[in-house]
């Protein structure tokens, strides 16, 4: 009996460094990006998942970690009032998911399809990933994110940028098993191996870095327009969160929706977004990643998540590691968010096709076209101390249009003949 127990103890942490491994790419992309820390992100998705699976009561099979929807508000409110009190923000945006759980929680989960149907979430997800393609152009050619220095020579950038890319749609799309569920990583390993052959990496930070270190952690400020302008971007994700919640409901065969219910779905995701952010963290959010891995594998046990929270958390604290991290070259990065961003703006058109949205009715028309526009052509409503823009002014500007225009008639019978 006590070598049964310790062989599936076993079992579960072999599974739980497999799920890390498979959300692993994403999960640090995303602070790299940013600027921040990765060794915080990586402490920071180990802690959000502990929260969420006590909320939740360890009753599904979710991992949480760093979210890409947040990538371009972090970034303009990183240079616009700094990361301290872009910390403040995402401390909000996650009281958001709190304010919606408890709204859940009176109203029914109706409420929030009814606040935020597809032809709203379909456009504002596009504007996420297309808003950000001129960031993974930049960051492929050797440039930084805004394009204002080049960091790589572009001969070389572009060689090391193309094979990362090259590398993560082979991987995506002819590899078996869970193999197929690593792309990311196996282009950063190509790319990151490239570029050291061609003597774009550096590794003096690795070798006068320690071997245990405590991540460096940096607590917020809470500037009122950061919060402000924070605040509407977490719309978008709430509906990543419910998508995937209903992901692992069908995989599983159990409503989570239901029970633990999705007033504790989205209280656990709002409460590990605010924690992470009060140490330094990005956004939390449940990943997709690892919901196909689990898929794949057929183990829906939640402790092999919270194994990997336990990995994740102690990969943290490893100085070298971290180190590693931060020396990923720019293009490795950029070569694979060409796919990754192009990837996101896809997912909000196939929200539009799955639910059949018609695009030729006036309403939904307006709607969608007015929320690509303000969002991919840059506009900007406010004043310095208050500003929209990007994801948080489409979201807004989607969420009024549906409110305010009237709901299409249906066709009478007269009509119709």
């Amino acid at each position: 009996m006590q070598q049964d127990m310790s062989t599936t103890g076993w079992h579960t942490l072999l599974a739980g460094s497999q799920m890390l491994f498979v959300a692993f790419g994403a999960l640090v992309l995303m602070p790299l990006i940013t600027g921040m820390n990765p060794s915080v992100a990586l402490f920071t998705a180990g802690l959000g998942t502990l929260i969420f699976q006590f909320v939740t009561q360890r009753q599904i099979p979710i991992f949480l970690a760093s979210s890409f929807a947040f990538i371009a508000p972090v970034l303009y409110s990183n240079q616009t009032w700094g990361l301290e009190a872009t910390l403040g923000g995402l401390v909000a945006a996650g009281m958001v998911y709190m304010l919606l759980s408890l709204l859940v929680h009176i109203r029914g989960p109706d409420f929030i399809h009814r606040l935020l149907p597809p032809v709203v979430v379909g456009p504002v997800i596009m504007v996420i990933g297309l808003g950000l393609a001129g960031t993974a152009v930049n960051m492929a050619s050797g440039k930084s994110g805004d394009g204002a220095l080049q960091l790589v020579d572009p001969s070389s950038a572009l060689i090391i940028s193309l094979s990362a890319l090259i590398t993560t749609l082979l991987v995506a799309v002819y590899a078996k098993g869970i193999f197929r569920l690593l792309p990311i990583m196996a282009g950063v390993l190509v790319g990151y191996g490239l570029a050291w052959a061609l003597g774009e990496v550096d590794f003096t930070n690795v070798n006068q870095a320690g071997w245990v270190a405590t991540p460096g952690f940096v607590f917020p400020e809470f500037h009122l327009a950061a919060i402000l302008f924070m605040i509407p971007v977490s719309l978008a994700p709430v509906i990543e969160h419910i998508g995937d919640v209903m992901a692992i409901s069908s995989v599983t065969g159990k409503d989570y929706m239901r029970k633990p219910g999705l007033q504790r779905t989205l209280l656990g995701d709002g409460l590990a977004t605010s924690a992470a952010a009060c140490i330094g963290g990005p956004p939390n959010t449940t990943y997709s990643e690892v919901t196909g891995a689990v898929m794949l594998t057929r183990n829906f046990n939640p402790m092999v998540m919270i194994c990997a929270a336990f990995f994740a958390i102690g990969l943290a604290f490893i100085e070298k590691f971290g180190a590693i991290l931060l020396g990923i070259p720019v293009p490795v990065m950029g070569g694979i968010l060409c796919l990754l961003f192009g990837s996101i703006a896809v997912v909000g058109i196939n929200t539009l096709i799955r639910h059949q949205v018609d695009l030729t009715e006036a309403r939904n028309l307006c709607i969608v076209s007015v929320t690509l526009v303000f969002g991919i052509g840059g506009m900007t409503v406010g004043s310095q101390e208050l500003t929209l823009q990007g994801v948080s002014l489409c979201s807004v500007v989607a969420i009024l249009l549906n409110l305010v225009l009237p709901a299409s008639k249906p066709a009478t019978s007269s009509s119709a003949a």
